[in-house]
């Protein structure tokens, strides 16, 4: 579960350091149109939800420099300061 939960952070970290943000988290646009029994989806509520289990930023879909902390990732989030990308910590997230 931790190598998994590893690989899923440097993937995102990945898509960070190539522009991505939580912009870009979306579904099919037919989901968010289309009423399915009477209702359009809304991700919104899910993806802050998501975020909060995975240990990511709700703001900026970012994984938190405590998450990474956990996971001895904090050398491959280092280098992203090379890139002037700053990690969110839980502290500054809760401020």
């Amino acid at each position: 579960m931790r190598v998994g939960e590893r690989i899923n952070n440097i993937e995102r970290l990945f898509n960070v350091r190539q522009g991505l943000t939580r912009a870009d988290d979306t579904i099919n646009e037919r989901f968010l149109r289309e009423p399915l029994k009477g209702k359009v989806f809304d991700p919104k509520p899910l993806l802050d939800e998501y975020y909060d289990v995975r240990g990511w930023d709700q703001v900026t879909g970012y994984p938190l420099w405590d998450t990474l902390d956990k996971l001895g990732l904090k050398e491959v989030a280092q280098d992203l300061k090379t890139y002037g990308i700053s990690l969110p910590s839980i502290d500054e997230r809760k401020d």
